[in-house]
């Protein structure tokens, strides 16, 4: 296959694959869910994105709980909710679970 086939097939897979969640994403500007492997979700705008799930996202809202420790004898803490905002960010697509379009 030469070089304009391949572009071609690689732009109409993210068009219609699995991908096209990230594509409507960048071309719409909307916001997507991102699970990671380390129990964190991000909440942000998708800017560019490749096959392997890498991506640069902007207007980033990380989310994750945390159970804060106690000291002998005390009952268990309640975990609790924690966030951070980040402007820019590269995320890169092995720690990506899954994605979810345009969550409200």
């Amino acid at each position: 296959m030469d070089e304009d086939v391949v572009t071609k097939n690689e732009e109409e897979e993210f068009n219609t694959g699995p991908l096209s969640v990230l594509m409507m994403s960048v071309k719409n500007n909307t916001q997507v869910l991102i699970n990671c492997r380390n129990n964190k979700k991000l909440l942000g705008r998708v800017r560019a994105f490749d096959r392997h799930c890498n991506m640069v996202l902007e207007n980033v809202r990380e989310m994750w709980t945390e159970v804060p420790k106690t000291g002998k004898g005390k009952k268990k803490a309640q975990p609790v909710n924690k966030d951070r905002f980040i402007s820019k960010m590269f995320l890169r697509g092995d720690s990506v679970i899954i994605v979810l379009r345009n969550p409200k």
